[in-house]
């Protein structure tokens, strides 16, 4: 019964998704197929049908992952065959992350106000652990070979963000690039790799997203093995967020690397935006699972761009996806219907169980 719960909650989704965008005859028949489907789904569970699973052999994981209600359901080929294993992401991560609304002008202000706002909305309760420093937190160029906070806008540094973080029940999440320079041209962690996490760890970090600007004209697959080995040399548990933008196929070999990947260029506040990378996103679906996650971007929802309607087809896309949900709006002053979305329980349910 449990997995008709499930998927008759897909099929509620999906239903509601074309009663809100359409009322052609065409929409119509989709979602009377819709109907058809469920009552199908119930008469089998009824049955005992629904009772009978198929479980994936898995490398690199523990066992008792296997017998997890996601392998019931999502049964594929091309999930489990996974090298890394650094005990995180069992399921998507769930947060916040600074880059959508705020871009460069993010400060240790917004962080500590974003941290409070998640646990005083209750958004924290339901998951959203993760507080993400996107770029322009660092000083223009290293200083004695170390990256450092800019001092104007984190005037105490990042351990003590990251304890102010910690002590609300908080993760703290930090960025750097695989190439010579950030997106922002702030200094890249390529070549300096080990100095580099070794520093975020002493940092209390427990986050990283690795972007892929000024490459060098070196290919992926080599640019981003070198941090995972450093990360995992410092003995501090710190999910590996791969920001590959999508180019090269991350799926088809940053599961052996990265705890997430992303499958698609920047998401941008709007519907066409929106539905497009999901669409991109959708061809990856059989390669992610527990330890490894398909990432389509950040969530844009309570940002402006889109109506209500929309935003909740979004983040229920999202969830349906099992993609990261990562905030990106301002949580310090979301309205209550981006509250609603947001917490919608049986949503996150869909994407966390």
């Amino acid at each position: 019964m449990k997995i008709f719960s499930f998927i008759s909650l897909v099929v509620a989704l999906f239903e509601h998704c074309l009663a809100l965008f359409g009322n052609s005859s065409q929409h119509r028949l989709m979602a009377m197929r819709a109907r058809i489907i469920s009552v199908f789904l119930l008469i089998l569970s009824l049955s005992g049908a629904s009772e009978m699973t198929v479980e994936l052999p898995l490398h690199g994981f523990d066992s008792s992952i296997s017998t997890s209600k996601f392998h019931q359901i999502f049964n594929n080929s091309k999930y489990g065959i996974l090298q890394f294993d650094n005990g995180l992401g069992k399921t998507p991560p769930m947060g916040w992350n600074s880059w959508n609304h705020f871009g460069c002008y993010v400060d240790a202000t917004v962080i500590k106000e974003t941290a409070d706002a998640l646990v005083s909305s209750g958004l924290a309760e339901l998951g959203y652990v993760y507080v993400n420093i996107d770029d322009c937190w660092a000083y223009k160029e290293r200083v004695l070979g170390l990256m450092i906070p800019d001092a104007n806008s984190f005037p105490q540094g990042i351990k003590a963000l990251a304890d102010y973080v910690h002590g609300k029940g908080l993760k703290l999440g930090i960025y750097s690039d695989a190439g010579e320079l950030t997106c922002q041209r702030r200094p890249g962690s390529y070549g300096q790799e080990f100095r580099d996490a070794m520093m975020f760890a002493d940092w209390g970090v427990d986050y990283l997203k690795y972007d892929n600007c000024y490459d060098m004209g070196i290919e992926p697959q080599k640019r981003y093995p070198p941090m995972r080995d450093a990360l995992n040399s410092t003995g501090r548990s710190i999910f590996y967020s791969i920001c590959e933008w999508g180019v090269d196929d991350p799926a088809l070999w940053a599961p052996k690397i990265g705890n997430s990947w992303r499958t698609t260029i920047d998401i941008s506040d709007s519907w066409d935006s929106m539905t497009s990378i999901a669409d991109i996103n959708d061809k990856w679906a059989a390669y992610a699972g527990p330890g490894g996650w398909n990432d389509p971007d950040m969530l844009e929802v309570g940002n402006g761009g889109m109506t209500y309607n929309e935003y909740r087809s979004h983040f229920s896309i999202w969830a349906l996806m099992k993609a990261p949900l990562l905030i990106g709006c301002d949580v310090r002053n979301m309205s209550p219907q981006t509250l609603e979305i947001l917490s919608n329980k049986q949503v996150i349910e869909v994407n966390q169980g």
